[in-house]
């Protein structure tokens, strides 16, 4: 049984290279050119990093 969850464990990380490497190349499409992965984030979150409460 350890060689089957060996090839499992194997399965799943493949998976998830091939999911992020998707998912990086999605967000590189829908960045604007010349902005930084930082930079985009923090525009989206606009003023005070997005806090919602009125608290301050």
């Amino acid at each position: 049984m350890a060689a089957k969850d060996e090839e499992r464990e194997r399965r799943l990380a493949a998976a998830l290279r091939e999911n992020l490497r998707r998912r990086k190349a999605q967000a590189r499409a829908i960045a604007p050119a010349g902005a930084k992965a930082g930079e985009e984030a923090a525009a989206r979150s606009g003023p005070g990093g997005g806090r919602t409460d009125d608290a301050s």
